[in-house]
């Protein structure tokens, strides 16, 4: 009788020992933002090489390389792992979206969109989507810099493939909510205002047929970082900078209207993560055995 107790008490203890835990789960075999890298890689060789891009490569180079030199500086100085991952996403988005004439500037840029990670953060997450807080800043300290944001073209075809690309890359860092809930209230409301003004439909289906909206919406506000850690949170954001992006443009005029909107947006993100808590999204478990490294990326 003996020997057959001890298999059935670790029968029974067996599923109440084995409670997986964040720290337990096995590590994803993929970071997100390798697919990241990757696609918007491809978008900048392809802009340039056949869209003809007004962006140099030396410029390219300077915004890439000053971006990990200033990720390794700031991990360096903070003590933390150098991510050059993180890193290299910003800079290629700058390459995608920044215009100037001047490199020095170019690199400022860069140099803040770093900074701003390692700088301005409330409860250990970022306030800023580093490219966005680095085009905003820039955008207001000199009138050498603009973003073009119509120069992939409207072809629809070229939209989708982004968007495909762009969706790889969200569903693989958990955030699709978001960027479907912002599409969905940006193309609501200007369907709605085109309807309300009696223009045609062709007038919406023009605006949201643009690479800029869908580089915008898959990978700048999907940024797990910046966006709220509840998905009634994410999709609340949502619907605010889409509704601010309408204001800013058709009320105020302004340029740029969505990149202003996600800048004043993400101030109320520390808000919404108080009203409507979650889980804090990280970018990789780690597997058993391994320690999770401090990183601010």
């Amino acid at each position: 009788m003996t020997l057959l107790v001890a298999p059935v008490e670790q029968t029974l203890i067996a599923p109440v020992t084995r409670v997986e835990t964040s720290a337990s789960l096995p590590a994803r075999r993929w970071d997100p933002r390798i697919y990241q890298i990757a696609t918007l890689g491809c978008l900048l060789a392809y802009g340039i090489g056949w869209l003809g891009f007004d962006v140099e490569p030396r410029t390219a180079a300077i915004i890439l390389g000053a971006v990990l030199v200033a990720q390794a500086t700031a991990a360096h100085v903070t003590r933390t792992r150098f991510e050059p991952r993180s890193a290299l996403i910003s800079g290629l988005s700058l390459c995608l979206l920044l215009r100037t004439g001047s490199p020095e500037l170019a690199a400022a840029a860069a140099v803040l969109a770093i900074a701003g990670k390692f700088l301005l953060r409330v409860g250990g997450k970022h306030v800023f989507n580093p490219t966005n807080g680095a085009l905003i800043a820039m955008l207001l300290l000199t009138d050498q810099v603009w973003v073009s944001p119509g120069q992939w073209g409207s072809t629809a075809i070229f939209a989708f493939l982004l968007a495909s690309a762009g969706g790889l890359v969200v569903n693989r860092a958990a955030r699709a909510d978001v960027t479907w809930a912002f599409l969905g209230a940006h193309a609501g409301l200007l369907v709605a205002r085109s309807l309300w003004l009696g223009d045609p439909v062709v007038i919406p289906l023009h605006r949201l047929a643009s690479g800029a909206l869908v580089l915008f919406a898959f990978f700048m506000i999907s940024d797990p970082r910046t966006t709220p850690d509840s998905r009634a949170g994410r999709i609340l954001f949502a619907i605010l900078v889409a509704v601010g992006g309408s204001l800013i443009q058709f009320r105020l005029f302004q340029t740029n209207p969505l990149l202003w909107s996600l800048a004043v947006c993400s101030l109320a993100v520390p808000l919404i993560d108080r009203l409507l808590p979650g889980r804090r999204y990280e970018w990789a478990a780690p597997g058993p055995g391994r320690r999770r490294e401090r990183s601010p990326s």
